[in-house]
């Protein structure tokens, strides 16, 4: 035991470094789907949307009114109005009713707002001078033909879903769901009704499920227990996938095999990372699939996820992970942390206010849900101090 502890963590590398590293070795698959637009949310494009069509695709009244010739309403005003012929048609001498959003008809270049008018047995007495184009919207205001709407890599939503289909897209070209097999260990796990000395399996359920939040297709397996051969098989099972998770058994003690495992199949890149909670996640890399070992502990495990597999999903889909959305608050409890690690500190907020967690071990689960976020204390700070302004991340 002793000399796996000493050989397992004598350095811990840096997080920024381990991320590096990470992206690294999850190379995007390149795989495409065409699907319709509306099954497109949350896809990531593979390749640049164009506009077909002008969105308006025509000229169109921004306003209730009448639409005119510019040029017949010059000198009007609530003094001397100018009557117009009440037509359907527009043209010449004619001002002919529209609502807003309607086609701007042929032989009008502006609409007179309704309040500037006063019907006149039949005719319409325009109370104001318009400009050409007044009150109109052109074809295109809102996208032209030929503009690039969203470039590779783009993470759809319900609006760009809506903006695609009005110009002119009923298919989308998106980059097929990553897929990530997730593999719970520990002989101590159960599925349910835990025994003496045995653990409800919750870590791979939430890292699935986030999984499908991040935009990949995650396949949950079934417990593996701590024995070499049974993990080295779950881990080559799965190679066909783009990446394998696996939970549990990543530090340095007697059942802690996996980056053994790992090693003995492959090669094991990184084993310690200088986060907390979180510092014996690591991986490597098994018949060229990429292999992240996230630690058992549940907040260090959520940690990792967040913190790893969140970007290399996106990676693998050739696009940039979204940032996390912030917020920032005024830090309420002084802050420890150790010098070269980052810290994530969890905490709730309450007006503009952020409190850490009374119960903040990487082991209490609840801590998770109880906090709305956490704060990330870089490397190079010791203390911050309570009234200090701070950003908190929040997780999905």
């Amino acid at each position: 035991m002793t000399d796996r502890q000493d050989a397992g963590f004598r350095d811990h590398t840096p997080l920024s470094e381990a991320l590096t590293r990470f992206g690294e070795q999850v190379a995007p698959h390149g795989r495409t789907d065409a699907v319709p637009v509306a099954e497109a949310d949350g896809r990531w494009l593979a390749d640049a949307l164009t506009a077909r069509r002008d969105v308006p695709g025509e000229a169109r009244a921004a306003m209730d009114g009448y639409a005119v010739l510019a040029e017949d309403t010059f000198g009007a005003s609530e003094r001397a109005p100018v009557v117009l012929d009440r037509n359907d048609r527009a043209g010449r001498g004619r001002a002919a009713p529209v609502h807003t959003g309607s086609e701007l008809p042929a032989g009008a270049d502006a609409v007179v707002k309704v309040e500037r008018t006063e019907d006149r047995d039949g005719d319409v007495a325009v109370r104001a001078t318009v400009a050409t184009g007044e009150n109109v919207a052109p074809a295109g205001e809102d996208v032209a033909a030929g503009t690039e709407v969203f470039e590779a890599g783009h993470r759809l939503t319900p609006a760009d879903l809506a903006v695609a289909k009005s110009t002119g897209h009923q298919r989308l070209t998106v980059a097929e769901r990553p897929r990530v097999s997730v593999v719970p260990t520990g002989e101590e796990l159960v599925e349910d009704d835990p025994g003496p000395g045995q653990t409800v399996e919750t870590n791979a359920l939430m890292v699935s499920r986030l999984v499908e939040r991040w935009g990949g297709t995650a396949t949950y397996r079934d417990i593996v227990t701590d024995d070499v051969a049974a993990l080295g098989e779950a881990i080559e099972r799965d190679t066909d996938h783009d990446v394998v998770v696996t939970t549990g058994g990543s530090s340095v003690g007697e059942r802690d095999l996996l980056p053994e495992v790992v090693a003995d199949r492959g090669e094991m890149r990184v084993h310690g990372v200088a986060i907390k909670p979180g510092h014996p996640l690591g991986f490597g890399v098994v018949d060229e699939t990429p292999i992240l070992v996230l630690p058992g502990y549940p907040v260090s495990c959520l940690v990792g996820a967040v913190s790893f597999l969140r970007p290399a999903v996106a990676w693998l889909a050739d696009a940039e992970p979204e940032p996390l959305a912030e917020t920032t608050a005024t830090l309420t409890e002084r802050i420890h942390s150790d010098l070269g690690t980052t810290q994530f500190v969890r905490v709730s907020l309450d007006s503009g206010d952020a409190t850490p967690v009374r119960a903040s071990g990487a082991g209490v689960l609840s801590s998770a849900v109880e906090a709305d976020g956490w704060v990330v204390v870089g490397p190079e700070t010791e203390v911050l101090d309570v009234d200090a302004t701070v950003t908190v991340e929040r997780w999905p």
